[in-house]
């Protein structure tokens, strides 16, 4: 795959997004190290019950999951526009490696987790779990090898983790909604068509936006959509205009920051917590979590670089410049590392806290395992 000639806003806006990436996958590591931390330690009585009091009637971690999570789906948003519109997937031709890799790395990690989970009536909702790739995390691995590793590489990565995200914005919507409340939908319904409107009469101020997507995410949340789709929604009505000052630039560098370094480590400290106690291969071994961590380990690098493989032999598409098949074969080993939007995905397809529990042991196991393989395999991999 040779890298798209992008403008000079669009290659900075990528570079950015990797520096800021790699360096919040840091943080997030240490949160989540934390989280595990604390729940193992006499602390853990007070870390779970700060995490279920409750706040203007929910709990801290639903107002972290349900609310300022709405942020971090904002900031993806934002990120995938500008890049169907102005970055490494603006060409169909470059689109075709990471989007069909993206796809067989979706697909056959939920074919294993059903292998393990079709005949649990309570655990086949968690089918999506393995499908998503962390690309805070994963970066922050790659960024640990330096140079080793070409930059196509890195933009391959960035593509298929931001093509992972537009499946799941899309899995979340169809197959995690309540039932529906049909005059909130009409609201939000009413609301985005208000934002719309703002985009094409050219409105530039980013002001008008922020508040009707708050209204937005308020009557998306009442509607039993998940409330977190409202970030996109909104993301996708912000203006890219030519020019550095362009609306959606500047909502994306500001937002940067506090999502990567604030957000997301929080939504790692909130949700990695797992109490070891009684944990031990048995618990490993059940379907749940056999099914999450086989689908990140074994299922995500099979799909991305099966698909990506084959297209490459037949020469429908071009491998990523400078890159050994073996380091094409370590990055899709990395895109195993799914975290954030796995345990996302986890929270709304169980409620049963067990099950929570359970996706926490498949997400770490299979993620932990597949940033040290992919690690290795880089390390090793001859440049």
């Amino acid at each position: 795959m040779v890298p798209p000639k992008l403008s000079s806003r669009a290659r900075l806006a990528l570079d950015a997004f990797l520096k800021n990436e790699a360096a919040g996958g840091y943080v997030l590591m240490v949160a989540a190290s934390l989280a595990l931390l604390v729940a193992n330690s006499p602390l853990a009585p007070a870390y779970f019950a700060a995490l279920h009091a409750g706040v203007a009637g929910i709990s801290v971690q639903h107002a972290i999951n349900d609310g300022l999570m709405a942020l971090f789906f904002l900031l993806v948003g934002l990120e995938i526009k500008r890049e169907v519109l102005d970055g490494q997937l603006s060409r169909p031709a470059d689109v075709l490696l990471p989007g069909a890799a993206a796809l067989g790395g979706v697909a056959l990690p939920a074919l294993i987790y059903l292998a393990f989970n079709a005949k649990h009536p309570d655990s086949v909702a968690g089918w999506a779990i393995p499908s998503a790739t962390d690309i805070a995390f994963a970066l922050g691995v790659l960024a640990l090898l330096g140079p080793r590793v070409p930059s196509s590489l890195k933009v391959f990565l960035t593509a298929i983790a931001i093509m992972d995200d537009l499946a799941a914005i899309v899995i979340i919507a169809l197959f995690y909604t309540e039932q529906l409340n049909t005059l909130a939908v009409a609201g939000a319904g009413v609301v985005l068509l208000a934002l719309v409107a703002l985009n094409r009469l050219k409105v530039l101020a980013l002001w008008p936006y922020l508040l009707l997507g708050a209204v937005l995410w308020l009557l998306v949340l009442k509607s039993g959509i998940h409330a977190t789709l409202a970030g996109v929604a909104l993301a996708l009505t912000i203006p890219l205009r030519e020019g550095d000052h362009s609306p959606l630039h500047r909502l994306e560098h500001a937002l940067h920051k506090p999502v990567a370094f604030g957000i997301t480590p929080l939504f790692g400290f909130a949700n990695a917590g797992l109490s070891f106690a009684g944990v031990g291969l048995a618990s490993l071994l059940a379907p749940v979590p056999l099914g999450v961590a086989l689908g990140l380990f074994l299922g995500k690098p099979a799909g991305v670089f099966g698909v990506a493989f084959g297209l490459i032999k037949l020469g429908l598409a071009q491998p990523p410049r400078n890159a050994s098949t073996a380091q094409l074969f370590g990055v899709a080993v990395l895109c195993g590392v799914g975290f954030t939007m796995s345990l996302f995905i986890g929270g709304l397809a169980f409620a049963d806290p067990a099950l929570i529990d359970a996706t926490k042991i498949g997400v770490l196991a299979g993620s932990l395992a597949s940033a040290l393989l992919g690690l290795l395999i880089l390390r090793l991999a001859k440049p």
